[in-house]
């Protein structure tokens, strides 16, 4: 595993992440992040690249699509111990990204509110998932974060291991990503249940 170069940020839960950020650009690590996440990391006085500067699209259809492009995936999935991956990405001008920090839309406490289907619905996180997936999957390369308790450990990894990460910390933090996943799409699963089709208009 190489030192830790870029990093994605983009959470719903905000808690920590500014000093998160601050920690990691103080170690040279550029952060890449998107909307809200942005502008919070930004008024802490840590340099930002949004997400749209790497993609050259902007943020669209109501921030429903902004991190679903290769520019973003190429550089999470390449596994970079493949010498084809890496000529592709060179070849593409893609950017390895080494730690992604993502936590998804609250979809639970929207419905726990008694939010109507629409509602429901545009709070079923699609990028989230799909970057947590991709970052889990590739854990040899990739340092993956989806909940904020688990910032302070990574922190003191990075400072103890020049930057790094160890293998048995990306594997455990992929583990987290999978079961994370999993009961939020069973929560979606469930509720959708709930719902009688033929009331739909």
């Amino acid at each position: 595993m190489a030192k830790i170069k870029r990093a994605l940020i983009s959470v719903t839960d905000k808690t920590g992440v500014a000093d998160f950020a601050k920690a990691l650009h103080e170690m040279g690590v550029e952060i890449i992040s998107t909307g809200g996440t942005a502008r919070v990391i930004r008024e802490a006085g840590v340099p930002v690249t949004d997400v749209s500067e790497v993609t050259g699209f902007p943020e669209m259809l109501d921030g429903r699509v902004k991190t679903l492009h290769p520019k973003i995936h190429g550089g999470i999935l390449a596994i970079r111990s493949n010498e084809e991956h890496m000529r592709q990405l060179k070849e593409q001008g893609i950017e390895p990204i080494d730690m992604v920090v993502v936590n998804l839309y609250a979809f639970e406490k929207t419905v726990a509110q008694g939010a109507d289907l629409d509602t429901a619905i545009e709070n079923i996180d699609i990028g989230g998932p799909t970057l947590l997936r991709a970052s889990a999957k590739n854990f040899r390369d990739v340092t993956v974060i989806v909940d904020p308790s688990d910032y302070a450990r990574v922190l003191a990894e990075m400072k103890e291991n020049g930057g790094e990460t160890t293998l048995k910390t990306r594997f455990e933090l992929a583990r987290k990503v999978f079961e994370t996943t999993s009961q939020y799409d069973t929560a979606i699963a469930n509720y959708l249940k709930s719902i009688d089709p033929s009331s739909l208009s």
